[in-house]
């Protein structure tokens, strides 16, 4: 309860819209205690269902730092080896990868705004520190890494948000035993700001389903999608904190062994995936059906609308992989800018903005 009282202090300073009877009413983060109590128009509900225009991503294309003008051929190559010999090291460093460029797109779209440390304003609470990121991002090394061989080898060429989208298809290859093939195009430009409180647009752990739904509607992606990009849940882990109010309603030899692991300690981290933890594959929708997943976000697929998706994705022969690598392509599309935007530019580190 003390670190609950701390969380909600923090989200309140944040900008959470306080409830009755000691909820919060915040997209999917805390465990809201009576929904009830939570008026339509604060976090708790914040996105209504109205899913903006699928995201095109203007200025993108395939083989970009092969044209004239962003010309940095060996840019995907090199970023492929930063991520093969992190993830040979540490599989886990691969999906923290997927989950750092899903948590940037969906904060400010594709603009490498989750990787600042220093803004344009000079803030230092940036989206790294909100609460969905901070000490929980992995992966910021290997974009580093593979920035800094680039800049040596085409200095100011190759933007950081690319780096971030190449790392996830990289990752994604990795992990999938090469089952998963992104088509990542390139062109974006970096973002020169980065609020913490901008965070709230992250789907959360107890997100119900109308809360997943009108998330992704926001970001012009489909419920398909949605459902198909929880996939990655299949990798990683995650908090004792984040689902320790679910044994009850998860699988009794499974919640048993968590219960052990988690032994009592919020902080402690667990495989996501108990059947092929650092595989990415289609078990985690077999364990959505078998009521092995950790989240309530996970568990509210099992439901009336998103049910046959899940027994689609589940029942294996490819299907799965290849949504997967159009959503994330299609993800990779959100909010991108151009040369010509306002604030864009390519960073020379991929931590603070040029003029820092």
């Amino acid at each position: 309860m003390a670190k609950l009282a701390v969380l909600i202090t923090l989200l309140a300073i944040l900008g959470p819209v306080a409830c009755q009877d000691t909820s919060v009413c915040f997209n999917g983060w805390l465990r809201v205690l009576n929904p009830a109590s939570c008026p339509r128009g604060s976090r708790n509900n914040f996105f209504t269902r109205q899913r903006r225009p699928a995201p095109s991503g203007p200025g993108l294309s395939y083989g970009y730092y092969n044209n004239r003008g962003s010309f940095c051929p060996r840019a995907e190559g090199i970023v492929r080896n930063a991520v093969k010999a992190a993830v040979d090291q540490n599989p886990g460093i691969g999906a923290g990868l997927i989950r750092l460029f899903f948590h940037d797109c969906f904060v400010r779209g594709c603009d490498g705004s989750v990787l600042l440390t220093t803004t344009n304003t000079g803030n230092a609470d940036t989206e790294r520190e909100g609460p969905p990121n901070k000490n929980s991002l992995r992966g910021f090394e290997v974009i580093d890494t593979a920035k800094a061989a680039i800049e040596a080898a085409c200095p100011g060429v190759v933007s950081c948000a690319d780096i971030v989208a190449f790392a996830a298809r990289d990752a994604s290859a990795i992990l999938s035993n090469g089952n998963i093939r992104i088509r990542v195009p390139a062109g974006r430009y970096d973002g020169r700001e980065s609020f913490a409180n901008e965070t709230d647009q992250l789907p959360g752990p107890f997100s119900n389903l109308t809360q997943l739904q009108d998330t992704f509607s926001a970001k012009g992606l489909t419920s398909d999608e949605m459902v198909t990009l929880s996939g990655a849940h299949t990798i990683g882990r995650a908090r004792c904190q984040f689902f320790n109010g679910r044994f009850a309603d998860m699988d009794p030899a499974l919640a048993a062994k968590l219960t052990a692991q988690c032994n009592g300690n919020d902080d402690t981290n667990v495989n996501q995936d108990d059947v092929t933890p650092n595989v990415l594959d289609s078990q985690y929708y077999q364990n959505v059906i078998d009521k092995k997943v950790l989240f309530n976000s996970d568990a509210v697929l099992n439901s009336s609308e998103t049910i046959a998706q899940v027994t689609q994705n589940a029942n294996g022969g490819g299907a799965w992989e290849r949504k997967f690598e159009r959503a994330m392509e299609n993800m990779g599309k959100i909010g991108v800018k151009a040369r010509t935007d306002t604030g864009a530019e390519i960073r020379r580190v991929c931590w603070k903005v040029n003029s820092a």
